[in-house]
């Protein structure tokens, strides 16, 4: 009876407390046309804390969204484009020796931002991804000998194009279970798209977002997402279908034995965890359901599962033994 009570309060708090999020989603409507399923999954990242990596064919708005989002929010951006030639002090800065004052002082980088929007990020070298990786995880830079902590909140929003790989380095394992969710687009449907073309040919000014939320409106939204209810029997869930990447076989998918070379990592059900937290305070609810689970599940695993190379032989990819996961995993 209690518990029951301590959620009627929480959805009421959350009720309060989850209105921006239809201001934000209202401003990005005004300039992302269609693409809600990507708007939700970047409202996910940035009330979590957690780094966004957009995959898609060049044109679907993912640099446009990115920036859209940023410009509701009354904080620092910066838009890195990624290329073959950039150094690590082109990202997070470097010291500079003032001949004036004999001494060397700290010009920092473009890093040091709210939100950065990685553009093309697999076409840096490794050099350069293991700059971001300190950034991302440990919210904090190294210069020389100096640590810099990075403003708060700080999110990481990259892109990577899946078609063209002449001159692209494939991110590294560590760095892409970095990523809270990984999101692929699609093609905007037909209506969208008569709307897009549209949009772009008119004589009017094209339309520009609003600031609508502060820092302070972020970080006091992702207190309130921590504190929305998630049984045990749903971290139940969460710890089997993470577990089902590991060892398949223990449920029933001795088929996919030798499909998968490793399973996700604890960060899996970290995030898993923290994502439908996120999905169920967006859906303006106190508690999370196994729907916000099943939502949200392709989006934090999907670049946490190796495949092997007879899985790609058998055309058989990671969203494919997601499903089957899904299939299999008892619904509490």
């Amino acid at each position: 009876m209690e518990t029951a009570t301590d959620i009627r309060a929480l959805n009421e708090i959350i009720e309060k407390e989850s209105a921006f999020v239809e201001l934000v989603t209202r401003e990005m409507d005004k300039v992302i046309i269609g693409q809600r399923y990507m708007v939700d999954r970047m409202m996910i990242a940035l009330l979590s804390n957690g780094h966004l990596l957009l995959e898609g064919v060049p044109g679907l708005a993912k640099t446009l969204a990115i920036k859209s989002l940023a410009a509701t929010v009354d904080g620092a951006f910066s838009r890195i484009q990624f290329t073959p030639d950039l150094l690590p002090a082109d990202l997070v800065g470097t010291q500079i020796y003032q001949v004036k004052h004999d001494s060397f002082s700290v010009r920092k980088g473009p890093i040091f931002a709210n939100f950065i929007l990685a553009d093309e990020i697999n076409r840096a070298p490794a050099k350069v991804q293991s700059a971001l990786l300190e950034a991302m995880q440990e919210k904090q830079v190294t210069i020389g000998d100096e640590t810099f902590p990075l403003p708060k909140p700080f999110l990481v929003l990259a892109t990577q194009n899946p078609v063209e790989q002449e001159g692209t380095y494939p991110l590294p394992e560590a760095q892409v279970d970095r990523f809270m969710l990984k999101v692929v687009l699609d093609y905007p449907k037909k209506e969208e798209e008569k709307l897009i073309i549209r949009q772009n040919i008119s004589a009017g000014k094209y339309p520009e977002t609003n600031k609508v939320l502060n820092l302070d409106d972020i970080v006091k939204a992702r207190n309130v997402v921590r504190q929305v209810y998630m049984d045990e029997k749903i971290e139940q869930y969460i710890i089997d279908i993470v577990f089902a990447t590991r060892n398949p076989g223990d449920y029933g998918m001795n088929n996919f034995k030798d499909l998968i070379s490793f399973g996700g990592s604890p960060r899996a059900s970290i995030n898993l965890a923290l994502a439908a937290k996120a999905y169920a305070f967006i859906r303006r609810r106190g508690y999370v359901i196994p729907e916000d689970v099943r939502a949200i599940c392709k989006d934090v695993l999907r670049h946490r599962i190796g495949v092997t190379y007879e899985a790609e032989a058998e055309n058989i990819t990671s969203e494919n033994i997601i499903d089957e996961i899904l299939n299999r995993v008892e619904v509490p």
